[in-house]
Formats: structure tokens, sequence, C-alpha cells
């Protein structure tokens, strides 16, 4: 299977209309899939936003380097296969906003395409990957300390240029998040501030790690409407 054949095998367009949602699913590496992730489509839909779910090989299969490169692959023959995209809005949760958080430090000269990013959209996400390397997570990923620390958002951010100064970010964590996902959310964010990106935290009362995305399928829900009002601001 050639490379735009495996792109074209993990991306799901749902409607062709724009702007577009793209949502990278969580579950540690290892479960969930695209096909479990439009629980936010029908809200989106509705305002006229398409929805992409992105998909990736799992662990054992898959493994973090080639997990981050299909999701930015997949973001490349998206916008190559549709052309009349204007703006695209990164959603990740948990495992997926670590992905997505990925994209945002992507040299994109490879690809030979500059996706518009206007919005990221980071949920309850994990952005050092270190911690994890003695722990069961790993057992699945089998990462070395090297895989990890080229793959920890933490330690690719980039400075802003142009392109990315146009990208508003908001990193969001459950108010019964773990500690850790709480930490790493706070640090991330000041990385991510300190390299003049547009960052804004956002701490969500009263919800945890899981039910912080899947209240998006629910229009009156803070998030859904703060994704809402940042593409339509855009």
């Amino acid at each position: 299977m050639d490379s735009e054949s495996v792109v074209r095998a993990h991306v799901d367009v749902m409607t062709a209309a724009f702007p577009v949602f793209v949502y990278i699913h969580g579950g540690y590496w290892q479960d969930l899939s695209k096909d479990t992730s439009g629980f936010a489509a029908p809200v989106l839909l509705s305002r006229g936003i398409a929805v992409v779910a992105l998909g990736y090989d799992i662990a054992p299969k898959g493994h973090m380097d080639a997990m981050v490169l299909q999701v930015r692959r997949s973001l490349a023959f998206l916008v190559k296969q549709y052309h009349k995209i204007r703006g695209i809005y990164l959603c990740g949760h948990s495992a997926g906003a670590h992905l997505a958080a990925m994209v945002l430090s992507t040299d994109w000269t490879e690809f030979g395409v500059v996706p518009d990013i206007r919005g990221a959209v980071l949920v309850s996400g994990v952005y050092d990957l270190e911690p994890l390397l003695h722990t069961y997570v790993n057992d699945a990923l089998n990462m070395s300390l090297e895989v990890a620390r080229g793959n920890s958002p933490i330690l690719c951010v980039t400075r802003a240029v142009p392109v990315a100064a146009s990208c508003e970010v908001l990193v969001a964590v459950a108010q019964h998040d773990s500690p850790e996902f709480r930490r790493q959310s706070q640090e991330y964010s000041q990385a991510l501030r300190s390299a003049g990106w547009s960052v804004s935290l956002l701490d969500l009362a009263s919800v945890d790690h899981f039910d912080i995305i899947e209240k998006l399928s629910e229009e009156t829900y803070v998030l859904t409407q703060v994704i809402l009002n940042m593409i339509t601001r855009a």
C-alpha cells in the first residue's frame, strides 16, 4: 500500500462543507478509533462545519514515530485532496491532544503543503512522554527515552512564525483530571505562550478526563461553545 493509500485509509470526510474541524481520538495510543469519534459531529454539522475524524495505527501495531507521521501525512493529504478548505481547527483528546500538539510543531516543507490551521483545541493532553516510560502505558508502546523525548510536544515547541501566529490554541483540562494531566497542561500552555503563540488555558469545572470530551455532543456545553466561537470569529 503506497503512502497516499495509507493516508486515504485513515481519513473520513463526513461532509464537504467548510471550515473543517479535525478530531484526533485518545485511548493512550492503543485504544479507540476514528469510527467512535463522531459524537461532536451533529452540533458542528448543523452549523455548516465539516467534521473529519482522523485515525492512526494504534499500538502495538503502530509505534510513536509512525503515529505522529501518519497524522501529519493525513492532514497534508486532506489539504491536497480538498482544495476549498479554508481554515482547519484541530481538536484532540488525551493521546489525541498529544498528536495534535505534535502537528503544531511540524516542518511542513517536507510535505509540500502548509495546512491553514487557524485553531487547535487540546483537551486533557499528554505533552511530556518521558514520565510514561516506566508505566504500563509503555508496555505496548515500547518507547525508548530518545523516542519519548523526540515526540514530547513540550520539547518540540517552535517559535511562532507568521503562519503559526494566526493559529489560536486552547489548552483545556478537567477539574478532576489527575495532577499529572493538570501539570502538563499548565506547563505546555506556558511553553507555547513563551514561544509567541496565541494560547489560553481553560480549566473546566465539574468534569473528569472522559466527560470533558464526551460532552461535546451537547450544544450548550462550555467547550462546545468555545469551539463554535473560535470558528465563528475566524
